[in-house]
């Protein structure tokens, strides 16, 4: 009598089941295959096995193994993810910390342009711009800062920065103690009793 401990019934045909795993595993994405899909497999593997001739206790102790492992390593795979995300997140938060400091300064970066050569055949070169930092902008994860420049806003990667600077205040003109003093009038009543009371 054929062992049919290793067959699966699907929609009235019988499969062997190793050859019926391999043929969905390989139609199937590896990230579909998840646990749950390996305890469906497991239990209707169970439902049809012989009841004369039942699974050996060894096969299916090894199989729940596979299944436990499986399973760890998919809630450890959850874990990395969520941890990712978090890290990703914090260093986010710390970039536009660092950044948002930077606003009001000065700034210079380098700027890839398409132009043409002598012979007009396109080239690309590379620019120096200069501006002011006015706001950070996190887009899609990428973080830029924006940058105002002869009356334009440019996005600028923080990769082509080559320079932050203090703006250079422009010097206010001295005053002494002449400038601020106001001269009394001559028909001031205060005025008059000053030089009364100084006679």
């Amino acid at each position: 009598m054929a062992n049919t401990l290793n067959t699966i019934n699907v929609d009235g045909a019988t499969y062997d089941a190793a050859a019926y795993a391999a043929t969905k595993a390989s139609e199937t994405k590896t990230n579909d295959l998840d646990k749950n899909a390996f305890l469906k497999l497991l239990i209707t593997q169970l439902e049809n096995q012989d009841p004369l001739d039942p699974q050996d206790n060894s096969e299916f102790v090894a199989e729940m193994a596979q299944f436990s492992s499986l399973e760890q390593m998919t809630n450890m795979n959850d874990s990395l993810g969520k941890i990712n995300t978090i890290v990703s997140n914090m260093d986010t938060s710390l970039l536009v910390g660092q950044l948002s400091a930077m606003i009001g300064k000065g700034v210079e970066w380098d700027e890839m342009v398409q132009t043409t050569d002598e012979k007009g055949e396109p080239v690309i070169v590379t620019e120096g711009l200069s501006g002011v930092i006015t706001g950070v902008s996190v887009t899609d994860g990428t973080t830029k800062v924006i940058v105002e420049s002869e009356g334009k806003n440019y996005y600028v990667d923080i990769s082509s920065i080559t320079r932050v600077h203090e703006l250079e205040e422009e010097a206010e003109p001295e005053t002494t103690l002449a400038d601020s003093v106001t001269p009394l009038a001559e028909n001031d009543p205060l005025a008059t009793e000053m030089i009364t009371a100084e006679a």
